[in-house]
């Protein structure tokens, strides 16, 4: 049996891995672990169905046909490398290191090296999903407080005190397993130890069900709520008056601001109750330390920046900013070499960017600078356009962007066109199919690592214990061609071994003794505001965000009503009368991943939209049907569940599905893809994030 850490989703819970005559039999949770404490999700569990599937990617492949003809060629890693690396230089020699871009999948560790490898080769231009995924809420972190990462939930009681009190915010981490991070046992242990529970979500998730107060939130209007908690606050002096006189600046004017939303106001927006809305401000506040778990649900809205700012100021306001049992910013193992891009963005080498490079970013006018990566929309319209610029090269590491990203028609016609991609994956995807290089990446239990934990209070060991076909780790590709690009001054580790090693010699480990060790914990250190103050310009936390300010934006948190809404185009509602609400995690998947793995499958064997009885029975809808959901965008198809847990005024699309049992090249995404229906303008005026959690549609019943 060998000790180490899943990565099936951002969970990195601790697991025991069987190991019989030299083959991996299962994956258990690890009850020794800290952090897991024995829990294990099911896609834990189908990690062995995973590494040994039939269909997984063995060797590298060339395309041998037209793209989309399905017709591939193996080929050896050294010609696959080589093509790689030389069609990324010639685009590079020819067009500028502009034209080349990369496009990246989930947080999985291939990040830190993908920052690095596209900041080292001088490219501007990475394609990520940062507009609706976790990054608003960092850089609003960093710009309410100064640092990185965002603060977690101190569920651990190294401060000698757990949460009294737990706010979930558009996070349901019981049901994906995890959030940030963070494993949802924490939340289930924190609960049985008797913290309170609050939770706004537009659905009656299984923490809602176990919650003391449960806001049902109109989708996309989180920060109407969020400004109204801070009013009663402040109107009923339920705040932290000595961080408050101590360690802020801009509390004047966020009382004038928080002013514009009472109580009334806010449930007249929000449609939850304004005695819930006081209920919630009072518990929150009287519970001390109290949490807020926040999660995916806030970047995915239009106003996403404003209210993770809201939301920050929030945890500042009540007193539970860097407490025990409050929200922590972890102090790192000593000596350790930070990997996230997130804690020390230095080390991702930035300053190797030319700024007048830099400059050159796709969409760079439509969001804060702040926001480092490309949206897809405006990548496929360069592609298609060659405007701004001609991009000729591209590519995509552990991401399935037709299926998980807005505007995938424009976004297909833009890989058949583009002059050289190549692509990375454990599995043939629909986006893969139009590659012209697909090389077969490890899973994790192919792969050395030295994996954060919890952002970051310590790091623990990730050890190969399996290797399939030829795939190699993600981080072993990338330092192959930067080899072969002359970038190996960047890259000056000879494999993933010693890149482990590198990590931890700070620490006085290699990567051997560390893998006995399993663990390195950081500085348990509360309240390093006291005599560090936070590095701001102001060096306080900023209510009123001076950087902002500076930048022409509004620097306090404000409400924005959604693009389409019933209040913003009632016109169009007539005609898509439901709001609708995607991008949710569904538990056996991870956004497009798994969907062939038998286990996961029959957990969901279906795409569903959960919508309410009462809205059901108006359309002619019964459980289980299929009915036809068409926004102003395009039209899919699933299967109607119904629950009582969702306003019968809106509906919740599970998105991501593609059905890997059918034909190539196409796999039946554009049957069901909730991508298909999305809006791909930017909606937030601070961040550009995209309307995944509200938009217009309507559903109709499919004819038998």
């Amino acid at each position: 049996m060998v000790k180490s850490v899943c990565r099936m989703c951002h969970g990195v819970c601790g697991v025991n891995v069987h190991i019989q005559e030299g083959r991996v039999v299962k994956v258990t949770g690890d009850p020794d672990h800290p952090m897991s404490r024995g829990y294990i999700c099911s896609k834990g569990r189908a990690s062995v169905e995973l590494l040994y599937h039939p269909d997984r990617l063995r060797h590298p492949l060339k395309r041998a046909g037209a793209r989309g003809e399905t017709r591939w060629a193996p080929i050896g890693w050294e010609e696959a490398l080589d093509t790689v690396a030389r069609k990324l230089m010639e685009a590079k020699q020819v067009h500028g290191p502009e034209s080349v871009a990369i496009a990246l999948g989930t947080g999985r560790p291939y990040m830190f090296y993908a920052a690095r490898f596209a900041n080292a080769f001088g490219t501007p231009n990475v394609v990520t999903y940062s507009h609706v995924c976790y990054l608003p809420r960092i850089v609003a972190s960093a710009l309410t407080c100064g640092r990185m990462p965002l603060p977690v939930c101190d569920f651990y009681g190294f401060g000698g005190v757990r949460p009294k009190c737990i706010l979930v915010w558009g996070c349901n981490i019981l049901e994906t397993g995890a959030a940030d991070g963070l494993c949802g046992h924490q939340v289930t242990l924190a609960l049985r130890q008797g913290a309170r529970l609050v939770v706004v979500d537009p659905r009656k998730t299984q923490l809602a069900s176990r919650a003391d107060l449960w806001a049902q939130v109109r989708p996309g209007t989180d920060a109407a709520l969020a400004l109204a908690i801070l009013h009663v606050l402040i109107e009923e002096r339920l705040y932290d008056r000595d961080f408050v006189e101590k360690h802020t600046a801009g509390f004047d004017r966020l009382v004038e601001r928080v002013k514009e939303y009472p109580p009334d106001r806010a449930a007249q927006i929000t449609w939850v109750p304004d005695n819930t809305i006081r209920d919630i401000a009072r518990l929150y506040a009287s519970s001390k330390p109290a949490c807020l778990l926040w999660g995916n649900g806030i970047d995915q809205s239009p106003n996403c920046f404003q209210t993770a700012r809201a939301l920050m100021i929030l945890r500042g306001l009540a007193g539970n900013l860097d407490v025990p049992g409050g929200d922590v910013f972890w102090v790192p193992p000593a000596g350790v070499y930070q990997t996230s891009p997130f804690a020390a963005i230095e080390n991702i080498l930035p300053e190797r960017l030319a700024p007048e490079v830099a400059a050159k970013k796709l969409g760079a006018g439509e969001s804060i600078p702040l926001n480092p990566g490309v949206r897809h929309s405006v990548f496929y319209d360069a592609v298609l356009t060659g405007k701004p610029y001609p991009i000729k090269a591209l590519l995509l590491v552990g991401t399935n962007p037709l299926l998980t990203a807005s505007d995938p028609l424009k976004g297909e016609a833009a890989l058949r066109k583009i002059e050289f991609s190549a692509a990375v994956d454990l599995f043939m995807t629909p986006t893969a199919q139009l590659a012209d290089i697909v090389l077969p990446a490890a899973s994790w239990l192919e792969q050395d690592d030295v994996a954060d934990l919890h952002f970051i209070w310590c790091v623990a060991a990730r050890r190969k214990v399996a290797q399939i076909g030829e795939c190699r780790d993600d981080k072993e590709i990338f330092l192959e061609l930067a080899r072969r690009m002359g970038l190996e001054d960047c890259f000056p580790w000879r494999d993933v071994r010693q890149w482990c090693d590198f990590v931890l010699g700070g620490a006085g480990l290699d990567f051997d003794a560390f893998s006995k060790v399993g663990l390195l914990r950081g500085e348990m250190r509360y309240r390093k505001h006291e005599t560090e103050g936070f590095p701001t310009p102001s060096g306080k936390f900023e209510f009123a965000s001076s950087t902002l300010e500076a930048m022409g934006y509004d620097p306090l948190p404000d409400y924005r009503e959604p693009p389409e809404s019933p209040v913003s185009t009632p016109d169009l509602y007539v005609q898509y009368p439901l709001i609708a609400m995607t991008g949710a995690k569904i538990e056996p998947f991870f956004h497009s991943e798994y969907r062939h793995l038998p286990s996961q499958r029959r957990r969901n064997p279906d795409p569903f939209v959960d919508m309410h009885p009462e809205a059901a029975a108006r359309l002619g809808i019964r459980e289980g049907d299929w009915v036809r959901i068409t926004s102003p965008r395009g039209s899919i198809r699933q299967r109607a569940r119904l629950t009582e847990g969702i306003d019968p005024r809106v509906v919740s699309i599970q998105h991501a599905w593609w059905f890997p049992e059918r034909e190539p090249p196409e796999y039946g995404w554009k049957e069901s893809s909730a991508s298909l229906l999305l809006d791909p303008r930017p909606a937030d005026p601070v961040w550009g994030s995209e309307p995944w959690k509200c938009f217009l549609c309507r559903v109709s019943k499919e004819a038998d």
